[in-house]
């Protein structure tokens, strides 16, 4: 008896602090902190299930917190308004509690760069929509979805978590029913990473159409995300000891949290702009194999580098996918950059693309200037006499492509060379910026390109990461 007071005691222990802060001015929604004696820096927030019709917050909310705050991680549980048709309400409820906790993250000894999101069934829904429809500033660092409902379709999913989530109209969209399943929001680079922890004899949310779904499609396009399938626990045995697996799945858990590579709160940020070369294409699990990967590897833990490529995208607004329209472009300025790499252009000598390269030029400014504006305000002040200012932030770095070794896809090297080259040397010049010549330096590189001549293979990604290190300043 009194030796499991002690370890009662014991784990009271591991929680500082427990409070509550209110999420809404109705009242109805809040959010209960678990702050730990010895803080890891790692936050996550909390989301019950419960069908969007209750809260199931004990098993599957408070039941956690002793558990996270021994491991050091700060938990915050959120009581989310219903939805009743109207979404919003749980969907700014979490992402005001995200926004509080990394508002917060000094006082509570947190990294913000270590913000997770944890959900249960109809609370896996809702957190991964916030992991794939929520501004980056609060989309989390990394999702723990178990058992959830993933799909928006009744027929393949549970079907009053859709009905409540969508409403009754809203179950007659076509276009909503599929944004809000969330297996097809995943971004590629852009949607954190994932564990997916669930039960293959679950009846109430079949894992095959909805967390086997997600977890299929982070992995399609080389995203991190694990699956745990345990043979039984069938729904909703979140924390709860009754679960089979219950301490296996903490131990799989743990390891899968410590294994997280988290940067530092103070490192310097790298935003890598580009297209599919950027992007990785034709490169399996481009996110660690793909440039912007290697070249954190390379300048490391002061470094944080984070890939915004996108595929087939333009430079040229007229083009035919343009870069500034993406979702990739609005998280590379949320992400608040010290350095930017800008690799575009490729694209824009497309034929079709190129009919509109009289703004190139214009665009790429727009680009610059949208990154930096202290730059234009220093360009007009050149061969001006004016008081020595800092320099502007971020510092940008303008490659030029590499070589079209192929005119595959209708990409011309002569327009490269002869007409987005000169102006980007151009505007390098005007702006201050430094030049990275992709195009010279990879001129007898064709052993460093994929077999289409265009999108650089494993050791042209090496070679690309190496070159990118060496101009920004990191070490090799």
């Amino acid at each position: 008896m009194i030796g499991l007071l002690l370890t009662v005691l014991a784990v009271q222990a591991q929680t500082a602090r427990k409070f509550t802060i209110g999420l809404s001015d109705d009242g109805k929604a809040k959010m209960t902190c678990y702050i730990p004696t010895n803080p890891s820096g790692m936050a996550i927030v909390g989301v019950p299930g419960g069908g969007y019709s209750v809260l199931s917050n004990s098993h599957e909310g408070h039941q956690a917190s002793d558990w996270l705050n021994q491991q050091g991680i700060a938990y915050f549980v959120v009581d989310y308004r219903l939805p009743n048709g109207d979404r919003s309400l749980p969907i700014g409820d979490v992402e005001k509690a995200i926004r509080i906790v990394r508002d917060s993250a000094d006082v509570w000894s947190i990294n913000p760069h270590s913000v997770g999101i944890m959900g249960f069934s109809a609370g896996g829904h809702l957190a991964s929509v916030i992991s794939t429809h929520s501004d980056f500033e609060v989309r989390p660092d990394f999702s723990i979805l178990f058992y959830p409902v993933i799909s928006m379709d009744e027929r393949l999913t549970h079907k009053w978590s859709c009905r409540n989530f969508l409403g009754e109209e809203g179950q007659k969209d076509k276009a909503l029913v599929r944004d809000f399943s969330t297996q097809n929001a995943v971004r590629r680079h852009l949607t954190p990473p994932a564990i997916i922890i669930t039960a293959n004899d679950d009846r109430l949310v079949p894992p095959v159409t909805n967390g086997i779904a997600y977890y299929s499609a982070m992995r399609s396009v080389g995203n991190d995300c694990s699956l745990y399938v345990y043979p039984t626990g069938d729904h909703g045995f979140g924390f709860g000891p009754w679960f089979p697996y219950h301490d296996q799945m903490l131990q799989d858990l743990g390891n899968w949290l410590k294994a997280r590579q988290v940067p530092r709160k103070d490192a310097i940020r790298v935003a890598c702009i580009g297209n599919s070369i950027t992007d990785g294409h034709g490169i399996d699990m481009a996110t660690a194999y793909g440039y912007p990967a290697l070249l954190q590897k390379k300048l490391g833990g002061d470094y944080w580098v984070r890939n915004f490529g996108v595929s087939a995208r333009t430079l040229l607004n007229k083009g035919d996918h343009p870069y500034m329209n993406e979702m990739a472009w609005k998280d590379a300025l949320a992400f608040k950059p010290d350095i930017v790499v800008i690799k575009l252009g490729t694209n824009d000598s497309k034929p079709h693309n190129w009919r509109h390269g009289a703004e190139f030029r214009q665009d790429l400014e727009q680009m610059i200037t949208t990154l930096s504006p202290q730059l234009a305000q220093l360009a007009k002040k050149k061969g001006k006499k004016a008081k020595t200012v800092a320099p502007a932030k971020p510092r940008i770095f303008l490659c030029t492509p590499i070589p079209a070794f192929k005119s595959t896809w209708e990409i011309n090297d002569s327009v490269i060379a002869n007409g987005i080259i000169p102006v980007q040397k151009e505007l390098a010049a005007k702006y201050g910026l430094q030049l990275i010549d992709l195009h010279t330096l990879f001129a007898d590189g064709a052993d460093l390109v994929q077999p289409d001549g265009i999108h650089p293979n494993g050791k042209g990604a090496e070679r690309l990461a190496e070159i990118v290190c060496e101009a920004v300043g990191g070490k090799m």
